[in-house]
């Protein structure tokens, strides 16, 4: 297992529990390696370049293959034919924080300043066209407000940039955030879903704030290298399947931060791949957003 971001973040939580689960299904282990460079790209692009085999898989979605191909001049893979996907595991949301000590108590405050100080707040990500990174320019481009990003080498990173203050607010996956929250180091403004979450059941979505079209939720599918045979990667979808229907297993997804979405087979993840690609890709050029 292949994890394109760093150890800690959401993704890497995601494929832990994924390699677990298909190391006791298919009664061989599975190794997880994290490769976080390059916003997932050296990951993506080992998977890429890997034999088609059945014995090295991913864990890919909107990053990957939505945001990168706008952020970069060129990629080491092509997220329409270098993989095969074996299905839509789980989405997570992000919420919009700051320190618990700002005077910042509500999303209406954050605008506030932000138009009083055009520039002047900050916020962190865990790295140019991130989610984090992508939920605040959506926040700029909605409403129209100056705000300074400040990225940083990962979402752990990121975090405490806003627990201490070096940052003023920032958006992350809200699975990493419950911690602080939880431990009074973190308020929590907004949801990015387009419903309320249910660990967070207080805090409001940006759509009830005044955005309605306003909505990120990441989705999270599991891939391997296209060109693998048929038969190996029927038993691999159907791994997957049967992982995500195990109750315990949609338990823990839940303790973990993350949404359940509805099964999404393999077949009907290229038409997501591309409807993504594009609604995101306008997002990302108003935003000015490179990666060389």
């Amino acid at each position: 297992m292949i994890a394109p971001l760093a150890a800690g973040s959401s993704v890497d939580i995601l494929a832990r529990l994924l390699a677990e689960q298909w190391s006791q299904r298919l009664g061989v282990p599975v190794p997880v390696e994290n490769r976080p460079a390059a916003n997932g790209t050296v990951a993506l692009g080992a998977v890429a370049r890997a034999a088609p085999d059945g014995h090295t898989i991913t864990i890919t979605g909107q990053t990957s293959v939505a945001f990168n191909p706008h952020l970069f001049a060129s990629l080491p893979y092509d997220p329409f034919r270098d993989f095969a996907y074996l299905g839509r595991i789980a989405g997570v949301s992000n919420a919009l924080v700051v320190r618990t000590a700002s005077p910042i108590r509500s999303l209406a405050d954050l605008l506030a300043a932000a138009r009083a100080q055009p520039g002047r707040l900050t916020y962190s990500s865990g790295g140019v066209g991130s989610t984090h990174h992508l939920s605040s320019a959506l926040l700029a481009q909605q409403a129209q407000i100056d705000v300074t990003h400040v990225p940083y080498r990962g979402a752990p990173q990121g975090i405490l940039a806003v627990q201490s203050g070096e940052v003023d607010f920032a958006y992350y996956n809200i699975s990493t955030l419950l911690t602080g929250i939880r431990g009074g180091l973190l308020r929590p403004l907004a949801v990015t879903a387009s419903t309320r979450n249910p660990f967070l059941p207080d805090v409001p979505t940006m759509q009830e704030q005044g955005f309605p079209q306003y909505e990120m939720t990441t989705w999270i599918a599991v891939a391997t290298v296209a060109g693998t045979p048929a038969p190996i990667l029927a038993r691999m979808e159907e791994t997957t399947r049967l992982m995500l229907e195990d109750q315990a297993v949609q338990r823990r997804l839940v303790e973990l931060g993350f949404d359940l979405l509805p099964w999404m087979p393999a077949a009907e993840i290229p038409a997501l791949v591309r409807s993504e690609h594009a609604r995101w890709g306008e997002v990302i050029r108003r935003s000015g957003a490179r990666l060389e």
